[in-house]
């Protein structure tokens, strides 16, 4: 037997990898005759390393590509690595600065050339880390987004749509980053809770104070209208107050002008229903050029969009002079001393808002009205285009509720509609160096030429003119969002590829990217194609930390998967969480929570049990809470298979060749019966996307059915001259089958002992190559589920845990064998005399008796009875030391009543209860209902010696 005898994750682990890197296993063909399965891995950051919801993400399109590859589908899992432009641009950025390079200085070209100089030398580093996952992907089928033959057809898509009018070039509001000057899309700005102040400004009426009446009646003279912003910075760029149209307080003054405080300009009142006339005096400021809400309001009154400040956040010259120059927070400050100054500062409150920060640089970002390209979501097409007159967005929404397109789970298809009900533009440009260059070019008039080529912008502004192209490159987002199709060959759509595998199978992914690509990829498919993308998509939840808090590097509480898969020292994991991080409180209480979590650091467990860890995790909730001890868990469920394993093998050694055929015992009868059972809950697990069920069915058939039980109960059978060949063909049999049933989670393991049993079954010979991965996925047949052997075992177990507890009940030394007497019911004493007999080999075995003892009634000693069986009863023929005994039920009794009372006094704590987390909480209940079952279980055998 080649197995060792401990279960070692790393060495098998890196022999699994070579095996199915030098089969090609994973290698998609070309044959159209069988079903086809497609999957495309959701490309990741060329800048990125794997981290915890990469890891969990992976885990399941591993098992779902897994899974039918071992169905008989035509199976391609289609890998690649995205761009990523501003991630991208700012590791190179920062490499140079560090040699004191700055990109201006060595231009476009060279800068370029140090991007791609990095992406050969480390763009690598994700893919890597995936395959020590286990990701079956096809990496001959590996893409980068910025690859020549994408890169083409990132350009003729945006042509196609530049023609059909469907992209277009526009002054607009974006999210604009002042320090990385270009705009940055709503997935890179997040809003964080910060405290601000809220500043109350006076806008004196031109024509002198006037009367305002309130809604119980009550009149005042007031000098001008009061305004509350967070930002008074930006009033310098004001083009009018607004108030509700409806609000009578302030009828009289539409139209009427104020002065803007600080500015030689007078701006109007105006009405609109966007205001709320509740909130602070009724009166709003409006700047259209710089905020999303005022800019709409602006936009339907034709107000002024005055821009005040540069691309690098500074007050530029449409700003008082007074101002100019001055960064944004520094002109705050200014703004604010002079309207305090000049009296018109009513009055400062504190303020909690949300501010919107780059996550990326940790900048707040400026709505900032700069000319983008975009493209038009909601524009009819021309009638002759591929949409033939309507919109992207209106056909993407069709598709989804047509059913071309399903969600699981479903809930999410109301977030995908809402969000295509009210979409905008979508803003396309960014102004970067690294990325797709916008394929458009001017001329010296200023007159633009959208072409694929730069040619053929030549050809259309005509001989003799000189032209530029434009600067930005493309939203990262556009290319991933034609991946579905640019992948598989299009715009060759004859090629096998392209008609195997769009539409793909199914897309996993994250709940938070419904909108930035889910719903892109839709709409770009629609367009260029006529067809889906994908069938289903599969949306997971986000991977937290075991008390439900998102991982993040500010609170410490990140994990590194490949941390869990090799293991980490304590002083390593702190230098990991801590890098980085400027202030020394809090890399002090991080050191401090690592130092509790984790005392001795994190041990190695393996891939196979973080991915059991994933898929037991993967319900259909928005939340993943991630605990390290089922980790602990799984890892002892792949040493619990390594040994059953190993006693298989053990056991085998002497199998007849060929196998032996016979007739299966009820034992047997039961384990097959109940191995169709997990083998149809596991393949509609995997259809229905439950990993979470389809990894329960597998550990409760391995651990619960086949270790605990079958295993045990086959070593009488192996006992027996006239059932050993049999037995030992139905344990290789069996325990295969299993292997390959639980490939598609646990594949390093299982392929790993595969290959033993394969080899000793005679399913593989000597010296052949050969894989798991490629086997056929175990089908149920229906035909050999036997109820009758179900129900037999149910009884025989029965039997055998009441026998166990009378031991235990007792205090039993294992060691010893001790007679049990069977009190048969009345009514059924030949039927259950015969099925006693039956039981009485496994029974004997599993419950150490010495011999079995059939009476009609149990004789009268102080000795505990239990029933079973409906109406008969158990005992174990002891001699009691009745007051020894006593003794030690009340001892016992005494310690259970204990923790009963400390677990309810800690339950009954309301700081306990209400501020722990809530599996804190639930393990607290769980264990006090424990202690209180073996309190009450103590109590009625203390009574029965009375």
């Amino acid at each position: 037997m080649a197995l060792g005898k401990s279960f070692t994750p790393d060495t098998l682990e890196a022999d699994c990898l070579a095996r199915w890197s030098q089969s090609q296993a994973f290698v998609a063909g070309s044959d159209t005759t069988r079903p086809a399965f497609s999957i495309q891995l959701p490309p990741p950051n060329v800048t990125g390393s794997l981290h915890m919801g990469h890891a969990f993400q992976q885990t399941l399109m591993d098992a779902l590509a897994r899974y039918h590859r071992m169905s008989g589908f035509n199976t391609a899992w289609i890998p690649g690595t995205d761009h990523a432009g501003i991630a991208t641009q700012i590791v190179v950025d920062r490499q140079l600065s560090a040699q004191g390079i700055r990109r201006d200085e060595i231009g476009r070209a060279a800068f370029l050339e140090k991007v791609w100089e990095w992406k050969a030398q480390s763009g690598g580093t994700i893919t890597s880390q995936m395959r020590r996952m286990g990701a079956s992907v096809d990496w001959s089928r590996e893409y980068f987004t910025m690859d020549q033959d994408l890169s083409e057809i990132v350009a003729e898509v945006f042509v196609r749509l530049y023609e059909d009018g469907l992209i277009y070039r526009g002054k607009r509001l974006v999210n604009w980053n002042p320090t990385l000057l270009t705009a940055v899309s709503d997935l890179e700005v997040v809003s964080e809770e910060t405290q601000g102040h809220m500043w109350h400004i006076l806008y004196p009426f031109v024509d002198g104070p006037q009367t305002i009446t309130d809604e119980e009646g009550v009149s005042q003279v007031v000098r001008g209208m009061t305004i509350a912003t967070t930002r008074p910075e930006t009033m310098l760029a004001d083009g009018a107050l607004c108030v509700h149209p409806d609000d009578m307080r302030y009828q009289h003054l539409l139209g009427k002008k104020v002065e803007l405080p600080l500015c030689d300009r007078q701006i109007a009142i105006i009405a609109d229903d966007f205001v709320d006339p509740k909130f602070g005096t009724g009166c709003v400021k409006i700047t259209g050029a710089h905020d999303f809400n005022d800019y709409a309001c602006a936009m339907r009154h034709h107000l002024p969009m005055i821009v005040i400040f540069t691309p690098e956040a500074k007050i530029n010259d449409n700003g008082p002079v007074q101002f100019q120059g001055m960064d944004r927070f520094a002109a705050r400050k200014a703004v604010v001393a002079q309207l305090e100054a000049e009296n018109y500062l009513i009055k400062v409150e504190p303020h909690v808002m949300m501010q919107p920060k780059c996550e990326r640089t940790g900048v707040v970002v400026e709505p900032m009205l700069t000319d983008q390209w975009f493209v038009a979501t909601t524009k009819a097409a021309p009638k002759a285009s591929p949409l033939e007159g309507r919109s992207i967005s209106e056909v993407a929404l069709d598709n989804v509720a047509t059913g071309k397109i399903k969600f699981v789970p479903e809930n999410w298809k109301t977030t995908y509609d809402q969000w295509l009900v009210n979409i905008q533009d979508w803003c396309i440009s960014r102004q970067l160096w690294w990325g797709h260059q916008i394929p458009a070019w001017y001329d010296e008039s200023g007159n633009v030429f959208v072409a694929r080529t730069e040619a053929q912008a030549q050809a259309q502004a005509g001989a003799g003119k000189k032209l530029r192209r434009d600067d930005d490159v493309l939203d990262t987002w556009f290319s991933s969002a034609l991946v579905p199709f640019s992948t598989v060959g299009w715009p060759d759509t004859k090629n096998t590829d392209y008609q195997n595998f769009l539409p793909s199978s199914v897309l996993v992914t994250g709940f938070d990217i419904i909108f930035f690509w889910v719903a892109r990829m839709v709409m770009m498919t629609a367009y260029c194609t006529q067809k889906i993308p994908f069938h289903t998509v599969y949306v997971h939840g986000l991977v937290r930390d075991a008390n439900g808090q998102k991982m993040s590097k500010s609170k410490g509480n990140t994990l590194d998967p490949l941390d869990i898969i090799d293991g980490v020292s304590l002083e390593k994991l702190i230098q990991k969480r801590t890098t980085g991080l400027m202030n020394p409180k809090q890399t002090e209480s991080i050191t401090k929570a690592s130092k509790k979590e984790f005392p001795e650091g994190i041990a190695a467990y393996g891939s196979d049990a973080l991915r059991f860890t994933f898929a037991s995790l993967a319900t259909h909730g928005r939340n993943i809470n991630f605990d390290l001890q089922r980790c602990e868990g799984y890892r002892n469920f792949c040493n619990k298979l390594w040994n059953a394993t190993r006693f298989v093998l053990m056991n085998t050694e002497d199998v007849p060749t060929p196998l032996a055929e016979g007739v299966p015992t009820k034992v047997d009868q039961w384990m097959i019966s109940t191995l169709q059972r997990a083998e149809a809950d596991v393949a509609r697990h995997f259809v229905e996307y439950r990993f979470d069920l389809a990894a329960q069915a597998i550990y409760q058939l391995v651990w619960d059915e086949y270790c605990d039980w079958y295993l045990e109960l086959t070593k009488v059978q192996l006992q027996d001259s006239n059932q050993k060949a049999y037995t030992q063909t139905l344990l290789l049999r069996i325990l295969e089958t299993i292997l390959r049933l639980a490939h598609p989670l646990i594949p390093f393991i299982t392929e790993t002992l595969w290959q033993e049993l394969a080899l000793r079954s005679g399913k593989i010979a000597e010296g052949e190559f050969a894989t798991v991965a490629t086997q056929n996925f175990p089908q149920a047949q229906n035909e050999k589920i036997n109820p009758e052997a179900e129900q037999w075992m149910t009884q025989l177990k029965s039997v055998i845990d009441t026998a166990r507890n009378l031991r235990s009940m007792m205090n039993v030394s294992p060691a010893a064998r001790v007679p049990l007497v069977f009190e048969l019911d009345s009514d059924h004493q030949a039927v259950l005399s015969a099925q006693i007999t039956a039981f009485s080999p496994y029974l004997c075995s599993l419950a150490k008796l010495s011999d079995i003892e059939l009476v009609n009634t149990l004789p009268a000693t102080p000795a505990p009875t239990m029933p079973v069986l409906n109406h008969c009863r158990l005992m174990l023929r002891i001699e009691l030391d009745l007051a020894a005994e006593i003794g030690r039920l009340d001892k016992e009794i005494a310690r259970l009543e204990n923790e009963v009372m400390k677990a309810r006094t800690k339950l009954d704590n309301p700081q306990f209860a209400d501020r722990a987390p809530a599996g804190v909480v639930a393990q607290e209940r769980e264990r006090l209902a424990d202690f209180q079952s073996k309190l009450q279980q103590m109590q009625t055998q203390r009574a029965s010696l009375k």
